[in-house]
């Protein structure tokens, strides 16, 4: 199977999952990455803000918003601001081997909504020190605690199932 003909049966089944779990685990994985730094204690300009992440090749949408210790899913469609890009580009991104700039003027990212709020996310990851951007593996209780904050606080409050994510 080429790698074409896999990322279109990626696509074919993502696109027909929904998103919250998807973004449950990226929220988890988020917050352990770069919760510390991007939380809306260290930049209450993003507290409750959703951003959403369309990763355009697999049909996979993320939605997720700041929080005080990192980051909770959100369930829903609405977004403040919504960033779309290949799988490959947001790879790249994220390993800091492209610079966004150059993907979004080379029409690879794109940026919908408060435009404000995307350049903020960026300029804050581009001014963090690379070290502070390694991931380090936590222990796996660590990680259990976090996923079960994650999954339960949007849980919380409510006790219709359709009102319960935030």
């Amino acid at each position: 199977m080429s790698q074409s003909e896999l990322t279109a049966a990626l696509h074919a089944v993502i696109t027909r999952l929904p998103h919250y779990p998807a973004s449950t685990a990226f929220a988890a994985l988020l917050t352990l990455w770069l919760g510390e730094h991007l939380n809306a204690n260290a930049l209450p300009e993003l507290a409750g803000r959703k951003i959403r992440l369309r990763v355009s090749d697999l049909g996979l949408t993320l939605l997720f918003r700041s929080v005080p210790d990192g980051f909770i899913p959100c369930a829903g469609n609405e977004a403040d601001v919504t960033l779309t890009a290949s799988s490959k580009d947001f790879l790249q991104l994220a390993m800091r081997r492209e610079d966004p700039d150059t993907l979004f003027f080379a029409r690879r990212l794109a940026m919908e909504g408060d435009t404000e709020l995307g350049l903020l996310v960026k300029n804050t990851l581009d001014a963090l020190d690379p070290a502070a951007l390694r991931i380090r593996l936590p222990a796996p209780g660590a990680v259990f605690r976090l996923l079960q904050a994650t999954i339960r606080r949007p849980w919380s409050g409510s006790t219709d199932p359709a009102q319960r994510i935030g």
